[in-house]
């Protein structure tokens, strides 16, 4: 992809668990980084599962970031002299983020936000899929599932929950095929379905 140019852009990378999102947003910070592009990464504020100033991969690859509480806060934390801005956990940011993300495109910055595309339950995720129609690229990222090898499309929740958001890693969540994936999972002693 040539993105040589002096106009803004979106980039979103999405997929469930697990399929590298924050490890390829991290890649490509990391390249701005050694050509000398002045970027920025935020993430949200109630992520701090692995640095509470850092996004931190799987594979524990990580990149500096500034912990915000939503997209206002991102919008007015973004310098004039940034040219790139790396958004991780996408997902767990509010709606405004979709037009965050557009003005800061608009104004000229190059943007890659990371997210799950969609829920535990195999719904749409927001502000992620809103994200994607807006993006001039999407990279869609898949995992590999946990039960057999096969293409991990899916978030599956392996503890009890009725949640929507719970952070967590291995140990509460598995990538999952479309044909080894069950939202009810895990979910039967929430609804008191466990005997």
């Amino acid at each position: 992809m040539d993105r040589r140019d002096d106009q803004g852009w979106v980039e979103v990378i999405c997929g469930p668990m697990f399929s590298g999102k924050s490890e390829e947003l991290i890649r490509r910070i990391t390249r701005y980084h050694i050509a000398r592009v002045p970027t920025q990464t935020f993430k949200p504020l109630i992520d701090d599962r692995y640095s509470d100033d850092h996004v931190v991969s799987h594979s524990s690859l990580t990149t500096a970031a500034e912990p915000v509480g939503d997209s206002g806060e991102l919008l007015r934390r973004v310098r004039g002299q940034t040219v790139v801005v790396g958004i991780d956990e996408g997902q767990f940011f509010d709606q405004g983020l979709v037009a965050v993300v557009e003005q800061l495109a608009a104004s000229g910055k190059k943007v890659i936000v990371a997210g799950l595309d969609l829920d535990y339950l195999g719904r749409s995720f927001e502000p992620i899929p809103s994200l994607m129609t807006r993006a001039e690229y999407v990279t869609k990222s898949l995992a590999v599932c946990h039960r057999c090898g096969g293409a991990g499309m899916f978030t599956q929740r392996v503890i009890a929950s009725d949640e929507l958001v719970v952070l967590g890693a291995e140990g509460a969540y598995e990538a999952r095929c479309r044909r080894c994936y069950d939202p009810t999972e895990g979910q039967q002693e929430t609804f008191g379905l466990a005997r």
